[in-house]
């Protein structure tokens, strides 16, 4: 299944003018948490997938967000959100993929992806540039559709699959390969999975980095 650059690019060209209507509600409940703890990790903030700005309202005013997307028409979509709402606290939005960060070592106290891990082509690559950025001591926070891969739901995410990678999603994104990463890495501890609406459909993932001694 095609899930390039190009291809994510192109499918949020089409979804950029109607994304906030579809999903602002829908992913209410996963952009609050998101944004509360990475918060909670520390002000200095990357947010990888920034799309039209929705978690952006959420973040405190102490915060220092900056937001990345691969696509141009999304981060245009939310620097005209940032500017009409006087986001005080957002410091920049970039075009830049997610698998070559343009940003010096331990730049963040808290890197958070949401909504955006199941559409990267090399996903553990991506979370090894955003554990290069974090701070000693800082989070990964991860909101996602991240499913098991059993039982009845696992069959309907196999089944789904196709058609939810034509509005840019992907439904067979497994946990546990979000855990193997942390444990093949060996310097993150994996905090919590937390349940959010709809009825603990999508998931908010804590992955800790351990001090450096």
């Amino acid at each position: 299944m095609n899930n390039s650059p190009e291809h994510q690019s192109r499918v949020y060209r089409h979804w950029a003018p109607i994304y906030d209507r579809v999903y602002r509600g829908l992913l209410r409940d996963g952009h609050r948490t998101t944004a509360t703890l990475a918060a909670a990790a520390g002000p200095d903030i990357l947010e990888v997938g920034v799309g039209t700005g929705l978690v952006l309202p959420h973040y405190p005013a102490h915060c220092r967000v900056t937001g990345i997307d691969l696509s141009e028409h999304m981060i245009a979509k939310a620097r005209e959100k940032v500017e009409r709402k006087g986001f005080a606290h957002v410091k920049a939005l970039r075009v830049m993929n997610a698998q070559h960060l343009d940003f010096a070592d331990d730049s963040f106290d808290a890197v958070c992806l949401p909504f955006v891990v199941t559409l990267i082509p090399e996903p553990e690559r991506a979370l090894d540039e955003c554990a290069r950025v974090l701070r000693p001591g800082g989070e990964i926070i991860i909101a996602s559709k991240l499913g098991d891969g059993r039982g009845i739901q696992g069959r309907i995410e196999e089944a789904v699959a196709p058609l939810v990678h034509k509005v840019g999603w992907s439904s067979a994104f497994r946990i546990s390969r979000i855990g193997e990463w942390a444990r093949h890495r060996g310097d993150f501890d994996l905090l919590e999975i937390r349940p959010v609406f709809p009825n603990g459909f999508f998931k908010v993932i804590r992955l800790k980095q351990r001090a450096r001694s």
